[in-house]
C-alpha cells in the first residue's frame, strides 16, 4: 500500500520548510547567468511534484549547492550549466546501475559526510555575507539586521516559520519603498519551458568545472545523509541509496533539455519540510505547485521582481541555512578526534579548488588511517 498524500494545514506549513535554501540559490543563478526564469521555475516545480508522487514522503528537490555557489560567483553561462546537469546525471546513473553507490555508502565514513556538509555551510555563509547582505549598501545591512533578529526570535516556531516572516519583511519593504517599480512589472502571461540542446564542449566544461566539485558533496549529503534522515523520520518506509541515486540521476538527465538547473535531493530539505509539519509528499506537491505557478504565469516579471525584492533578506535566509549545515557536525562532539577531522575535512572542502573531491578521497583515507592507528590525532 502506498503512503497516502495529505494536504492539511500541517502539510501547507511544511511546504515552506525548504524555501530558505532553494529560492536564494535559484534567484542567484537566474540573475548571474541570465537563465530563462520560466524554464528554471517550471522544471524545478515539476521535479518537486514528480518526486513527491514517487516517494509519497516529504522528499525534497533542491538546486545543487556547490554548482549554485560556483555559478553565482563565476557567472557561468547557461549552456555550461545544462551540460553539467547532463554530466552529473550520467555519472550518478552509472554509479547506481553498477552498484558502486552501495559500495560507496559502506566505505565513506560519517565523519567525511559531516565534514563535507560543514564545508558547504562555510561556502553558503560566505556567499550570504559577501554578495547578498551588502547588495544595496547601508540600507541592506539595516534590513539584514532586522531580518536576523526576526529569524532568531522565530527560530523553531512552527506556527510562524522564520522563512515566511522574512519573506513577508522583504515584500513589505518592497511595497513601501519600491512601489513604483512594482507597478511597472509586466502583466501575467503564460510561458512554457524552452527546449535546449547541450553540446559536447558544454558537457565537458560542465563536468570539469561544476560536476567534479559537486559529485562528492552529492554522495555525502544528497544520497547518504538523505537516506539517514529518511530512516530517522520514517523508519517504516525504508529507502535505499540505489533508489535515491536513480531519481537523482533521472532528474538531471531530463531537466537540462528544458532549461532546468541541476538538482538533487537533500537531508536538510527533508528535515526542513518535516520540522514545519510535512509528513507526506503533499507538502512537496504544494511547494512544487508554487514554482509551477511562478514559471507558467509570472516569469515575465520575475527578473524585475527579484530586483524589487531586497537581496539582503534572501541573504539572511541563506545565512541561516549555512549555519544549519555547520551545526550538523555537533553529533561528532562525543569523539574529539572525529570532530577535529570533520572540521579539517570541511575546511578543505570549502576552501580549496576541487575541495570536495580532495575532501572525499583524502578525508576518507585520513579517517581510516586514524582508526587503524597509523596516525594519531590529539586534541590537547
Amino acid at each position: 500500500m502506498k503512503f497516502p498524500l495529505r494536504f492539511n494545514r500541517h502539510e501547507w506549513a511544511g511546504a515552506l520548510g525548504d524555501i530558505g535554501t532553494d529560492f536564494p540559490l535559484l534567484v542567484g543563478m537566474i540573475l548571474a547567468s541570465g537563465l530563462d526564469p520560466a524554464s528554471v521555475l517550471f522544471m524545478f516545480g515539476a521535479m518537486q511534484v514528480l518526486t513527491a508522487l514517487t516517494y509519497r514522503l516529504p522528499m525534497p528537490v533542491q538546486p545543487l549547492k556547490a554548482v549554485a555557489v560556483l555559478v553565482i560567483s563565476q557567472k557561468l553561462t547557461g549552456n555550461v550549466i545544462y551540460g553539467a546537469g547532463l554530466a552529473i546525471g550520467v555519472v550518478m546513473l552509472v554509479l547506481t546501475a553498477t552498484r558502486a553507490l552501495d559500495w560507496l555508502a559502506r566505505v565513506i565514513p560519517k565523519t567525511v559526510v559531516r565534514g563535507i556538509q560543514f564545508g558547504l555551510g562555510v561556502q553558503l555563509v560566505q556567499l550570504a555575507l559577501r554578495q547578498y547582505i551588502p547588495s544595496d549598501g547601508p540600507v541592506s545591512y539595516a534590513l539584514a539586521g532586522i531580518g536576523f533578529v526576526i529569524a532568531v526570535v522565530l527560530l523553531g516556531n512552527h506556527k510562524l516559520p522564520a522563512a515566511l516572516a522574512l519573506i513577508a519583511l522583504g515584500i513589505g519593504y518592497a511595497v513601501v519603498f519600491r512601489w513604483n517599480e512594482i507597478t511597472a512589472l509586466p502583466a501575467v502571461a503564460v510561458h512554457l519551458p524552452q527546449w535546449r540542446v547541450p553540446e559536447w564542449p558544454d558537457i565537458v566544461t560542465g563536468f570539469l568545472v561544476l560536476a567534479l566539485p559537486q559529485i562528492p558533496l552529492s554522495l555525502g549529503n544528497s544520497i547518504l545523509a538523505t537516506r539517514q534522515v529518511a530512516h530517522d523520520f520514517f523508519p517504516d518506509q525504508p529507502l535505499s541509496v540505489r533508489r535515491i541515486g536513480l531519481t537523482y540521476s533521472l532528474m538531471n538527465l531530463v531537466a537540462p533539455w528544458f532549461g532546468g538547473v541541476p538538482v538533487c535531493h537533500g537531508s536538510g530539505g527533508m528535515a526542513g519540510h518535516y520540522a514545519f509539519g510535512g509528513r507526506t509528499g503533499g507538502s512537496v506537491v504544494i511547494y512544487g505547485g508554487l514554482y509551477l505557478a511562478l514559471g507558467l504565469f509570472f516569469s515575465d516579471g520575475f527578473g524585475a521582481l527579484t530586483k524589487v525584492f531586497p537581496l539582503s533578506v534572501l541573504g539572511v535566509i541563506l545565512l541561516f541555512e549555512g549555519l544549519t549545515l555547520l551545526a550538523l557536525v555537533r553529533d561528532l562532539t562525543d569523539s574529539k578526534p572525529d570532530f577535529v577531522m570533520a572540521l579539517l575535512i570541511g575546511l578543505i572542502a570549502g576552501g580549496l579548488p576541487y575541495g570536495y573531491v580532495i575532501a572525499l578521497v583524502a578525508g576518507s583515507a585520513l579517517v581510516y588511517a586514524v582508526r587503524s592507528g597509523w596516525i594519531k590525532v590529539t586534541t590537547e
